[in-house]
Protein backbone atom coordinates (compact mmCIF):
# COMPACT_ATOMS: atom_id res chain seq x y z
CA UNK A 1 0.00 0.00 0.00
CA UNK A 2 1.49 3.40 -0.95
CA UNK A 3 2.36 5.82 1.85
CA UNK A 4 -0.28 8.53 2.32
CA UNK A 5 1.07 11.99 1.58
CA UNK A 6 0.25 15.32 3.24
CA UNK A 7 0.01 18.65 1.46
CA UNK A 8 2.01 21.47 3.02
CA UNK A 9 2.29 25.18 2.40
CA UNK A 10 3.53 25.91 -1.08
CA UNK A 11 1.61 22.99 -2.59
CA UNK A 12 4.21 20.28 -1.98
CA UNK A 13 3.62 16.93 -0.37
CA UNK A 14 5.52 14.83 2.12
CA UNK A 15 5.02 11.50 3.93
CA UNK A 16 2.71 11.57 6.93
CA UNK A 17 5.55 10.59 9.31
CA UNK A 18 7.84 13.61 8.99
CA UNK A 19 11.41 13.38 10.24
CA UNK A 20 13.69 15.99 11.75
CA UNK A 21 15.56 16.10 8.43
CA UNK A 22 12.28 16.95 6.64
CA UNK A 23 11.62 19.80 9.06
CA UNK A 24 15.13 21.19 8.61
CA UNK A 25 14.89 21.02 4.80
CA UNK A 26 11.44 22.60 4.59
CA UNK A 27 12.33 25.35 7.06
CA UNK A 28 15.68 26.08 5.42
CA UNK A 29 17.64 25.61 8.64
CA UNK A 30 20.13 23.07 9.94
CA UNK A 31 19.16 19.87 11.73
CA UNK A 32 21.00 21.18 14.80
CA UNK A 33 18.77 24.27 14.84
CA UNK A 34 15.63 22.11 14.75
CA UNK A 35 17.05 19.97 17.57
CA UNK A 36 17.73 23.05 19.67
CA UNK A 37 14.16 24.26 19.18
CA UNK A 38 12.75 20.86 20.18
CA UNK A 39 14.84 20.93 23.35
CA UNK A 40 13.94 24.56 24.22
CA UNK A 41 17.47 25.89 23.81
CA UNK A 42 17.77 29.68 24.15
CA UNK A 43 20.40 29.71 21.36
CA UNK A 44 17.82 30.22 18.59
CA UNK A 45 16.35 33.47 17.28
CA UNK A 46 12.69 33.95 18.15
CA UNK A 47 11.55 34.39 14.54
CA UNK A 48 13.32 31.18 13.52
CA UNK A 49 11.80 29.32 16.47
CA UNK A 50 8.30 30.49 15.57
CA UNK A 51 8.71 29.52 11.91
CA UNK A 52 9.99 26.02 12.71
CA UNK A 53 7.38 25.39 15.42
CA UNK A 54 4.59 26.45 13.05
CA UNK A 55 5.91 24.06 10.40
CA UNK A 56 6.10 21.19 12.90
CA UNK A 57 2.49 21.79 13.90
CA UNK A 58 1.41 21.95 10.27
CA UNK A 59 2.94 18.61 9.30
CA UNK A 60 2.15 16.96 12.65
CA UNK A 61 5.78 16.31 13.55
CA UNK A 62 6.28 14.69 16.99
CA UNK A 63 9.85 14.20 18.29
CA UNK A 64 10.81 10.59 19.00
CA UNK A 65 12.08 10.40 22.62
CA UNK A 66 14.28 7.38 21.82
CA UNK A 67 15.88 9.14 18.87
CA UNK A 68 16.43 12.22 21.02
CA UNK A 69 18.03 10.03 23.63
CA UNK A 70 20.51 8.66 21.11
CA UNK A 71 21.36 12.14 19.87
CA UNK A 72 21.94 13.48 23.39
CA UNK A 73 23.44 10.25 24.75
CA UNK A 74 20.74 10.09 27.38
CA UNK A 75 17.11 9.09 27.56
CA UNK A 76 14.06 11.30 27.62
CA UNK A 77 12.14 8.64 29.52
CA UNK A 78 11.01 8.71 33.16
CA UNK A 79 10.22 5.34 34.73
CA UNK A 80 7.66 4.48 37.39
CA UNK A 81 8.26 1.27 39.36
CA UNK A 82 5.47 -0.03 41.56
CA UNK A 83 4.08 -3.02 43.40
CA UNK A 84 0.72 -1.84 44.69
CA UNK A 85 -2.59 -3.72 44.68
CA UNK A 86 -4.71 -0.55 44.51
CA UNK A 87 -5.29 0.28 40.84
CA UNK A 88 -6.77 3.75 41.41
CA UNK A 89 -3.74 4.81 43.46
CA UNK A 90 -1.40 3.89 40.61
CA UNK A 91 -3.61 5.57 38.00
CA UNK A 92 -3.69 8.82 40.00
CA UNK A 93 0.09 8.70 40.46
CA UNK A 94 0.54 8.29 36.70
CA UNK A 95 -1.84 11.17 35.98
CA UNK A 96 0.20 13.41 38.26
CA UNK A 97 3.49 12.43 36.62
CA UNK A 98 2.00 13.03 33.17
CA UNK A 99 0.78 16.48 34.28
CA UNK A 100 4.41 17.41 34.94
CA UNK A 101 5.89 15.74 31.87
CA UNK A 102 3.40 17.24 29.41
CA UNK A 103 5.27 19.55 26.98
CA UNK A 104 8.59 18.78 28.71
CA UNK A 105 9.80 16.43 25.97
CA UNK A 106 9.91 13.54 28.43
CA UNK A 107 7.68 10.46 28.38
CA UNK A 108 6.56 8.10 31.15
CA UNK A 109 7.13 4.34 31.08
CA UNK A 110 5.87 2.03 33.83
CA UNK A 111 7.20 -1.19 35.33
CA UNK A 112 4.84 -3.18 37.58
CA UNK A 113 6.66 -5.80 39.62
CA UNK A 114 6.28 -8.28 42.46
CA UNK A 115 8.54 -7.06 45.25
CA UNK A 116 8.21 -10.43 46.99
CA UNK A 117 9.88 -12.19 44.07
CA UNK A 118 13.56 -13.01 44.84
CA UNK A 119 14.78 -11.58 41.50
CA UNK A 120 12.59 -8.50 41.19
CA UNK A 121 15.53 -6.10 41.69
CA UNK A 122 17.31 -7.71 38.73
CA UNK A 123 14.12 -7.10 36.72
CA UNK A 124 14.13 -3.42 37.65
CA UNK A 125 17.83 -3.20 36.73
CA UNK A 126 17.10 -4.60 33.26
CA UNK A 127 14.20 -2.17 32.86
CA UNK A 128 16.40 0.80 33.76
CA UNK A 129 19.30 -0.26 31.55
CA UNK A 130 17.27 -1.31 28.51
CA UNK A 131 15.23 1.91 28.54
CA UNK A 132 18.26 4.05 29.46
CA UNK A 133 16.02 5.94 31.84
CA UNK A 134 16.68 9.53 32.84
CA UNK A 135 15.23 8.76 36.28
CA UNK A 136 12.81 6.56 38.21
CA UNK A 137 9.85 7.24 40.48
CA UNK A 138 9.62 4.59 43.22
CA UNK A 139 6.06 4.12 44.47
CA UNK A 140 5.20 2.37 47.78
CA UNK A 141 5.90 -0.43 48.54
CA UNK A 142 9.06 -0.71 46.39
CA UNK A 143 10.09 2.77 47.56
CA UNK A 144 10.64 1.28 51.02
CA UNK A 145 13.24 -1.24 49.76
CA UNK A 146 16.74 0.03 50.55
CA UNK A 147 18.34 -2.69 48.41
CA UNK A 148 16.48 -1.36 45.36
CA UNK A 149 17.56 2.22 46.08
CA UNK A 150 21.16 1.03 46.50
CA UNK A 151 21.04 -0.76 43.14
CA UNK A 152 19.80 2.38 41.37
CA UNK A 153 22.52 4.48 43.01
CA UNK A 154 25.16 1.95 41.90
CA UNK A 155 23.95 2.05 38.30
CA UNK A 156 23.92 5.85 38.29
CA UNK A 157 20.16 6.14 37.77
CA UNK A 158 18.40 9.06 39.44
CA UNK A 159 15.41 8.17 41.59
CA UNK A 160 12.77 9.67 43.87
CA UNK A 161 11.21 7.63 46.68
CA UNK A 162 7.62 8.23 47.79
CA UNK A 163 7.13 7.00 51.35
CA UNK A 164 5.29 7.59 54.61
CA UNK A 165 8.51 8.77 56.32
CA UNK A 166 11.86 10.12 55.16
CA UNK A 167 14.20 7.28 54.16
CA UNK A 168 16.81 9.04 52.01
CA UNK A 169 18.40 12.38 51.18
CA UNK A 170 15.87 15.24 50.79
CA UNK A 171 16.44 15.51 47.02
CA UNK A 172 15.35 11.87 46.69
CA UNK A 173 12.24 11.89 48.91
CA UNK A 174 8.58 12.83 48.85
CA UNK A 175 7.09 12.20 52.32
CA UNK A 176 3.36 11.57 52.75
CA UNK A 177 3.17 11.75 56.60
CA UNK A 178 0.76 8.83 57.04
CA UNK A 179 1.25 8.88 60.82
CA UNK A 180 -0.33 12.34 61.03
CA UNK A 181 -3.24 11.42 58.76
CA UNK A 182 -4.17 8.43 60.90
CA UNK A 183 -3.84 10.46 64.11
CA UNK A 184 -6.40 12.92 62.73
CA UNK A 185 -8.85 10.03 62.27
CA UNK A 186 -8.36 8.96 65.89
CA UNK A 187 -8.99 12.47 67.15
CA UNK A 188 -12.15 12.74 65.04
CA UNK A 189 -13.67 9.43 66.13
CA UNK A 190 -12.89 10.10 69.78
CA UNK A 191 -14.43 13.57 69.53
CA UNK A 192 -17.67 11.92 68.35
CA UNK A 193 -17.66 9.82 71.53
CA UNK A 194 -16.42 6.48 70.15
CA UNK A 195 -14.37 4.36 72.53
CA UNK A 196 -14.86 0.83 71.19
CA UNK A 197 -12.96 1.32 67.96
CA UNK A 198 -11.47 -1.28 65.62
CA UNK A 199 -8.85 -0.94 62.90
CA UNK A 200 -8.20 -2.87 59.68
CA UNK A 201 -4.56 -2.40 58.72
CA UNK A 202 -2.57 -3.06 55.59
CA UNK A 203 0.23 -5.69 55.55
CA UNK A 204 2.41 -5.40 58.62
CA UNK A 205 5.66 -5.09 56.59
CA UNK A 206 4.42 -2.06 54.61
CA UNK A 207 5.77 1.19 56.02
CA UNK A 208 2.50 2.96 55.22
CA UNK A 209 0.62 0.38 57.27
CA UNK A 210 3.04 0.71 60.19
CA UNK A 211 2.77 4.51 60.22
CA UNK A 212 -1.03 4.53 59.94
CA UNK A 213 -1.39 1.94 62.69
CA UNK A 214 1.01 3.58 65.14
CA UNK A 215 -0.37 7.04 64.41
CA UNK A 216 -3.93 5.90 65.07
CA UNK A 217 -3.20 3.84 68.19
CA UNK A 218 -0.90 6.41 69.81
CA UNK A 219 -3.39 9.24 69.22
CA UNK A 220 -6.18 7.22 70.87
CA UNK A 221 -3.94 6.36 73.81
CA UNK A 222 -3.15 10.04 74.33
CA UNK A 223 -6.90 10.58 74.67
CA UNK A 224 -7.29 7.69 77.11
CA UNK A 225 -8.82 5.21 74.64
CA UNK A 226 -7.27 1.73 74.63
CA UNK A 227 -6.95 -0.40 71.46
CA UNK A 228 -7.08 -4.11 72.39
CA UNK A 229 -5.22 -6.43 70.00
CA UNK A 230 -8.50 -8.18 69.26
CA UNK A 231 -9.73 -4.95 67.65
CA UNK A 232 -6.79 -4.78 65.20
CA UNK A 233 -7.03 -7.01 62.11
CA UNK A 234 -4.36 -7.18 59.43
CA UNK A 235 -5.51 -7.24 55.79
CA UNK A 236 -3.98 -6.70 52.35
CA UNK A 237 -5.14 -3.27 51.13
CA UNK A 238 -7.67 -5.00 48.85
CA UNK A 239 -11.47 -5.09 48.81
CA UNK A 240 -11.52 -8.85 49.37
CA UNK A 241 -9.20 -8.64 52.38
CA UNK A 242 -11.40 -5.87 53.79
CA UNK A 243 -14.43 -8.16 53.51
CA UNK A 244 -12.62 -10.95 55.38
CA UNK A 245 -11.44 -8.59 58.13
CA UNK A 246 -14.90 -7.03 58.51
CA UNK A 247 -16.51 -10.45 58.82
CA UNK A 248 -14.21 -11.18 61.74
CA UNK A 249 -14.90 -7.86 63.48
CA UNK A 250 -18.63 -7.61 62.82
CA UNK A 251 -19.24 -11.27 63.51
CA UNK A 252 -17.93 -10.94 67.06
CA UNK A 253 -20.33 -11.15 70.01
CA UNK A 254 -19.72 -7.46 70.76
CA UNK A 255 -19.30 -5.29 67.69
CA UNK A 256 -17.14 -2.13 67.63
CA UNK A 257 -18.98 1.15 67.14
CA UNK A 258 -16.40 2.44 64.63
CA UNK A 259 -13.82 0.97 62.23
CA UNK A 260 -10.83 2.76 60.75
CA UNK A 261 -9.60 1.14 57.54
CA UNK A 262 -6.08 1.56 56.15
CA UNK A 263 -7.46 2.40 52.71
CA UNK A 264 -10.76 3.00 50.91
CA UNK A 265 -10.77 -0.40 49.20
CA UNK A 266 -10.90 -2.17 52.56
CA UNK A 267 -13.53 0.29 53.80
CA UNK A 268 -15.70 -0.73 50.83
CA UNK A 269 -15.32 -4.30 52.06
CA UNK A 270 -16.68 -3.22 55.45
CA UNK A 271 -19.67 -1.65 53.70
CA UNK A 272 -20.38 -4.95 51.94
CA UNK A 273 -20.33 -6.99 55.16
CA UNK A 274 -22.38 -4.42 57.08
CA UNK A 275 -25.04 -4.35 54.36
CA UNK A 276 -25.33 -8.14 54.33
CA UNK A 277 -25.62 -8.21 58.13
CA UNK A 278 -28.24 -5.45 58.24
CA UNK A 279 -25.90 -3.08 60.09
CA UNK A 280 -26.67 0.56 59.30
CA UNK A 281 -23.81 2.93 58.43
CA UNK A 282 -23.45 5.35 60.20
CA UNK A 283 -26.32 4.79 62.68
CA UNK A 284 -24.93 1.50 64.04
CA UNK A 285 -21.39 1.63 62.70
CA UNK A 286 -19.08 4.51 61.78
CA UNK A 287 -16.45 3.84 59.07
CA UNK A 288 -13.39 5.86 58.00
CA UNK A 289 -11.06 5.10 55.08
CA UNK A 290 -7.71 6.37 53.86
CA UNK A 291 -6.60 7.81 50.47
CA UNK A 292 -9.86 9.64 49.63
CA UNK A 293 -9.95 7.85 46.28
CA UNK A 294 -12.91 8.42 43.90
CA UNK A 295 -14.48 5.35 45.51
CA UNK A 296 -14.98 7.28 48.78
CA UNK A 297 -17.53 9.71 47.33
CA UNK A 298 -19.26 6.97 45.30
CA UNK A 299 -20.10 4.73 48.27
CA UNK A 300 -23.40 5.25 50.06
CA UNK A 301 -23.32 6.88 52.47
CA UNK A 302 -20.25 8.78 51.18
CA UNK A 303 -17.14 7.68 53.04
CA UNK A 304 -15.18 9.90 55.42
CA UNK A 305 -11.54 9.41 54.40
CA UNK A 306 -8.05 10.83 54.74
CA UNK A 307 -7.04 12.67 51.60
CA UNK A 308 -3.46 12.40 50.49
CA UNK A 309 -3.25 14.03 47.10
CA UNK A 310 -1.81 11.16 45.08
CA UNK A 311 -1.93 13.09 41.81
CA UNK A 312 -0.01 15.95 43.38
CA UNK A 313 2.51 13.44 44.74
CA UNK A 314 3.08 12.19 41.19
CA UNK A 315 3.53 15.75 39.92
CA UNK A 316 6.10 16.60 42.59
CA UNK A 317 8.05 13.37 42.12
CA UNK A 318 8.32 13.77 38.34
CA UNK A 319 9.30 17.44 38.71
CA UNK A 320 12.12 16.51 41.08
CA UNK A 321 13.58 14.17 38.44
CA UNK A 322 13.58 16.98 35.87
CA UNK A 323 15.50 19.37 38.13
CA UNK A 324 19.25 19.82 37.93
CA UNK A 325 21.00 16.93 39.62
CA UNK A 326 22.83 17.70 42.84
CA UNK A 327 20.94 20.91 43.56
CA UNK A 328 20.15 21.10 47.31
CA UNK A 329 16.46 21.30 48.13
CA UNK A 330 14.22 21.00 51.20
CA UNK A 331 12.37 17.79 51.91
CA UNK A 332 9.23 17.55 49.75
CA UNK A 333 6.01 16.79 51.63
CA UNK A 334 2.41 16.02 50.77
CA UNK A 335 0.31 16.60 53.89
CA UNK A 336 -2.82 14.47 54.50
CA UNK A 337 -6.08 15.79 55.91
CA UNK A 338 -9.42 14.29 56.85
CA UNK A 339 -12.37 14.80 54.52
CA UNK A 340 -15.57 14.41 56.57
CA UNK A 341 -18.60 13.00 54.76
CA UNK A 342 -21.60 10.97 55.99
CA UNK A 343 -20.18 7.66 57.20
CA UNK A 344 -19.70 8.63 60.86
CA UNK A 345 -21.85 9.81 63.75
CA UNK A 346 -21.78 9.54 67.55
CA UNK A 347 -22.43 5.99 68.83
CA UNK A 348 -25.90 5.04 70.09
Amino acid sequence: MPTENKTIRGGGTMPRAATINDIARLAGVSKKTVSRIINHSPLVRQDTREKVEALMREVGYVPDPLARGLAFRRSFLIGMVYDNPTAQFIVNMQYGALDTLRDSGYELVVHPCDSRSPNYIDGVRRFVQQQKLHGVMLVPRVSEDQALADMLAETGCRYVRIAAVSMDAPERMVVTHDHDGAAEVADYLQSLGHRDIAMITGPRDYRSSIERSTGFVSALERRGVAMPKSRIVEAGYTFESGVAAAEKLLGAKKRPTAIFCGNDEMAAGVYRVAMRAGISIPRQLSVVGYDDSPLASRLWPPLTSVRRDTRDTGRISAAMLLQSEGAPRPLASVRPHLVVRDSCQPPD
